[in-house]
């Protein structure tokens, strides 16, 4: 992939007017008539996630090839949803960190009114699961000081994610991290306002949200991929 300059690539207000005209027109006939203005908009995006992602690479490694290999679709599976419209409304792509070794992935998403950037463990298998509740059990404490961390709670506030209501199977009610151990879920988001996102500096703010998340991907990378003797699961 050609070196891009990260310093000119950004999302436009025309992006914004796209989707916003796409919100109040979701239907076929009138996306084919603005196709041109679509594969417009969306050359924009994809040259921004490029330049993420060559971003991202100095200091992470990143199994995803290209930018335009990170988006997402903009036509909606509607076959299992109340919703019948054809389009997303929104642009949102993803990118997977390489090797087994290192977990999570890196995730934004640019809407009128809507945006944000997340990471984390959005469905782990139950195996993944039982061995973060496990480690979580024997000492909380290494994940605790990630949450607590000036730069996390300044950047994501707090770890969210869906949650049990009723106590984690296999662990006491009173255990002293059940209100981790109660995770099903764990991710780190933040949130941008309309004015951020189109400023010329939204790459540098995505950008350094990713690697914010490092101390707790690292963290989480450690706790799925190897024993308590450090070896290779």
């Amino acid at each position: 992939m050609a070196k891009r300059d990260t310093n000119t690539a950004r999302i436009y207000p025309s992006g914004f007017d796209f989707l916003n005209q796409l919100k109040d027109n979701n239907n076929r006939d009138w996306f084919n008539l603005h196709k041109t203005d679509y594969l417009k908009e969306l050359a924009l995006v994809e040259e921004f996630a490029d330049a993420l992602l060559q971003e991202l690479n100095v200091h992470d490694q990143i199994e995803t090839l290209t930018g335009k290999k990170s988006l997402y679709r903009i036509y909606r599976d509607t076959r299992f949803s109340n919703d019948k419209t054809p389009y997303k409304t929104h642009w949102s792509g993803s990118f997977k960190r390489a090797t087994k070794r290192r977990r999570g992935g890196y995730y934004f998403h640019v809407e009128p009114g809507n945006s944000f950037v997340g990471g984390g463990f959005w469905g782990p298998s139950p195996q993944d699961l039982k061995l973060i509740r496990e480690d979580i059990a024997f000492d909380d404490r290494p994940l605790r000081a990630i949450l607590n961390d000036e730069t996390f709670v300044a950047t994501f506030g707090t770890l969210k994610g869906e949650q049990l209501k009723t106590t984690a199977k296999g662990f006491e009610a009173d255990h002293k991290a059940i209100d981790l151990l109660r995770y099903k879920q764990f991710l780190l988001i933040r949130r941008f306002t309309d004015e951020e996102v189109l400023s010329d500096h939204f790459l540098q703010l995505v950008n350094i949200t990713f690697k914010n998340m490092r101390p707790f991907f690292d963290y989480m990378s450690d706790v799925l991929s190897t024993d308590v003797n450090g070896l290779e699961l």
